[in-house]
């Protein structure tokens, strides 16, 4: 089945072939049926291998080479994927969760005229993120990179003919190249010194003692793919894009910001291990940058009152707790939490969907309110999501939360309790969401009241199934005061060497996880006290600020974008007009200033012509009487 590797994302590239040719003549329904059929192929393809992967028989990583990529002298790229246990179990949440939102998109989008133009977007993102996955060496992972940040842009900026969407798209643009540069030159550096791009061939040559290679360029390597992975996964201080990315349709957030284009930078830094394991500076770097955006972005979470940008800090700050996993070498953990976050924050962007669809395009918490009376769907699916992140015993959530928060406790005391105040507020922020748009009386217009509605199937079957692998999901990593086979640390154990992993007794680890419950429970029990007659007089002091993000975007502008405004204004006036137009036009001027005078020796007079071949005739003989020898 491994052999058949190829098939997974070759699936999606066809769909996307023929929606995107036949967009505009193609009916809507059939293209999202047609969409939607080559993720479901896909997924079970990555089914299929995932099993052979698990099996005893399975002997990996197996390298299905496709063809020459690049065939130069001693430079060797093939275009190959790398079927193993990491690569293998991302296809199937990537295959698995975008197959549940291209079924949730075909309602959800249904109204849409460019219906068959947005699943020809979302087959193109799902293959550029399964070549990511699959790649076997950092070229193939690099195209895939690049891929899905520009089908990021295609899809936020869905809605071109609003420039506030076409805004976010160019912003999310930007950010990730100036990320996807240090991805460049990280992968440039490896060439250089290494001589390969293959990850085997790399990991090899860096753990063989004969390798003689300065440490430090070891750093550089590690730090420059982590610049990559703070542009793609939206780490401090690259991280401003994703809030923005929720200008896009629903289900593009729930797609980017759970299965796929986020999680890049966790897979690329867990696949690269081997190479941070040797860089412990750089890790410890990671950590604090994934603990400093957990924190600022579950603050920021805390006064939003979009219900999709509530949804997208929660993403970033997740985001941050991954890393953070990765800054203390828990790769397995970190990868953990990918596996669980996709369920249940795909479960809560779909869900916040749903709510959306019943008001109208409405997104303001503040005039939401009572939405459980009318849709008991949604409102039990969206529970269970919020349950699930904010790290409730029995959800997937706790068990991936707890193992990330047990790790930092082994790494750092100081960490794991600024890890802590990070998991209260994100319980917080989320059951202050779900009370003020589930919870009390309706705060909407009549009109509103009288549309509100479940969804349809379409949109509620994926709910409820993303609500039961938010719940079931967890248990595949049990922890080891629970059980002594971690079923997930094993099938990645063959690919992935944990560093310095900490091994806690078991009272301190039950006393981790009854603090980290204890926490979690307070701060739902004060968001709901908080909540029962809300209060939404405007903020003022903190609170303020923590509504305006920080000032982030503002200063952002103010010491980044606006100087490169007025240089680019000063160079377009001095250097590009004045300079090397004022040449170039020069030039032209000249010769046309030159070609009018001389025009003016056609006279037509035979008498002026003679006199000027005479004139002629004694300056050649001057000359050549005075200077030719």
């Amino acid at each position: 089945m491994a052999n058949l590797v190829y098939l997974v994302p070759l699936f999606p590239l066809i769909g996307f072939l023929i929606n995107g040719l036949f967009w505009k003549r193609m009916p809507k329904a059939l293209g999202g049926i047609i969409g939607t059929v080559a993720i479901l192929a896909s997924f079970i393809v990555s089914l299929g291998i995932f099993f052979e992967v698990k099996s005893e028989a399975f002997h990996g990583p197996v390298i299905v080479t496709l063809f020459d990529f690049i065939n130069s002298g001693t430079l060797q790229v093939p275009f190959a994927f790398q079927v193993d246990a990491l690569s293998s179990l991302f296809l199937l949440i990537i295959t698995g969760v975008g197959f549940l939102i291209h079924v949730y998109s075909t309602s959800y989008m249904s109204h849409d005229e460019g219906m068959v133009k947005y699943f020809a977007y979302l087959n193109l993102f799902v293959f550029s993120m399964l070549l990511l996955v699959l790649g076997a060496n950092y070229l193939i992972m690099f195209i895939g990179w690049e891929g899905v940040g520009l089908c990021s842009y295609l899809l936020i900026g869905f809605w071109f003919k609003n420039r506030e969407f076409t805004n976010a798209a160019k912003k999310a643009f930007v950010m990730n190249r100036i990320g996807d540069l240090g991805f460049l030159v990280g992968m440039l550096l490896v060439l250089f010194n290494f001589g390969t791009l293959s990850y085997m061939d790399f990991f090899g040559k860096i753990n063989d003692a004969s390798t003689v290679v300065p440490s430090s360029i070891y750093n550089w390597i590690a730090l420059c793919f982590f610049i990559g992975a703070t542009g793609k996964s939206a780490q401090l201080p690259l991280y401003t894009w994703l809030p923005d990315a929720m200008a896009g349709p629903t289900p593009v957030s729930a797609l980017i910001h759970a299965a796929t284009m986020v999680t890049a930078g966790i897979y690329m830094i867990a696949r690269s291990g081997a190479l941070y394991n040797l860089t412990p500076e750089v890790l410890h770097v990671i950590g604090i940058v994934g603990l400093a955006t957990a924190t600022l972005a579950a603050t920021i979470a805390i006064f939003q009152y979009d219900i999709k940008k509530v949804l997208a800090y929660s993403t970033v700050s997740q985001l941050g707790f991954m890393f953070l996993a990765l800054g203390v070498g828990a790769y397995t953990t970190a990868v953990f939490h990918v596996m669980t976050h996709a369920f249940f924050k795909a479960l809560l962007f779909l869900g916040s969907g749903s709510v959306i669809h019943a008001m109208g395009g409405e997104q303001d918490i503040r005039k939401m309110g009572g939405l459980g009376k009318h849709m008991r769907v949604t409102q039990a699916t969206f529970l269970i999501g919020c349950l699930a992140i904010s790290g409730i015993p029995g959800l997937s959530g706790f068990f991936s939360k707890d193992e990330i928060l047990a790790s930092v406790f082994g790494h750092s005391t100081i960490m794991y309790a600024l890890g802590i105040v990070a998991a209260m507020m994100t319980a917080f922020y989320m059951f202050r969401l779900y009370f003020l748009t589930f919870n009390g009386s309706f705060r909407g217009t009549e009109e509103q009241k009288s549309h509100l509605h479940e969804s349809p199937a379409a949109v509620t079957i994926p709910l409820i199934v993303l609500a039961i692998l938010s719940i079931v999901g967890g248990y595949v990593g049990l922890p080891a005061v629970m059980s002594e086979h971690n079923v997930l640390a094993s099938y990645l154990s063959p690919v992935i060497t944990n560093l310095g992993e900490h091994h806690l007794d078991h009272s301190t680890e039950w006393m981790l996880m009854g603090l980290s419950v204890a926490a979690a429970v307070i701060m739902i029990i004060f968001a709901w006290s908080l909540n029962r007659k809300p209060n939404f007089a405007e903020n003022k002091g903190l609170a303020k600020v923590l509504e305006n993000k920080w000032y982030v975007d503002e200063i952002y502008d103010a010491l980044i974008v606006k100087p490169i405004d007025a240089l680019s204004g000063v160079l377009d006036k001095f250097v590009d007009r004045r300079g090397i137009d004022g040449i170039v036009n020069g030039v032209g001027k000249t010769v046309r200033w030159g070609g009018d005078r001389l025009r003016l020796l056609q006279t037509g007079q035979v008498g002026f012509y003679i006199f000027i071949m005479v004139l002629g005739i004694v300056v050649l003989f001057t000359i050549s009487f005075f200077w030719v020898k």
